[in-house]
């Protein structure tokens, strides 16, 4: 490995979010599932949770995803609770975006993501399921004034991410220092790729 590869790893590595992930349940278009993946790792997560209990988990190409599923874990479940269960044992909130008429939605701005938390996003045609929306910590809506209901699942995955960024930026918590075993074993796994 070059100098210059061991040093870009090295400052990713730094800067990786542990604290905070993304759940896709049951995303079918593996258009969708490679831009969120995208977005994720561009944002400095490293672990992503996937809910397929609905849909086959669509097979990912690596000019789509520009190759981000090599750097993001991706954990497999069959159902919310399993899924959820796990995320609450690492000390997650989960907070659910989801059209729900008969739930309090907080807006998407009244969320703390420098907290541990988890965002997850649903399908494109059903959103996310009311299993999941019910077993959550909140549910909330990105704020929209035009005629358009939603945004597209990537797109709503992106500008959920990008405020927990601001907000994290904002904190200073891309300059945060992991010790040196976590950082010996971040970058063994990243070097390994």
């Amino acid at each position: 490995m070059t100098e210059k590869r061991y040093k870009k790893i090295l400052s990713v590595v730094e800067k990786r979010q542990d604290d905070l992930t993304i759940v896709l349940e049951n995303i079918h278009d593996p258009h969708n599932v490679s831009a969120i993946l995208r977005s994720v790792e561009s944002v400095g997560i490293d672990e992503v949770y996937l809910i397929y209990n609905t849909n086959k988990f669509p097979r990912i190409g690596r000019v789509s995803s520009a190759s981000a599923n090599k750097w993001v874990t991706l954990n497999k479940f069959k159902t919310v609770e399993e899924c959820y269960g796990i995320l609450k044992e690492k000390g997650f909130k989960i907070y659910t975006t989801h059209l729900a008429e008969n739930t309090e939605n907080a807006s998407l701005y009244d969320l703390d993501f420098t907290e541990r938390c988890a965002i997850v996003v649903g399908n494109e045609h059903a959103g996310v399921s009311e299993e999941a929306v019910r077993l959550s910590d909140k549910n909330f809506v990105i704020p929209m004034y035009g005629m358009i209901q939603s945004l597209n699942v990537s797109v709503s995955a992106a500008v959920c991410l990008y405020e927990a960024l601001r907000q994290r930026q904002v904190k200073g918590m891309y300059e945060r220092k992991f010790s040196e075993t976590e950082l010996n074993k971040k970058l063994e796994k990243y070097t390994k790729k």
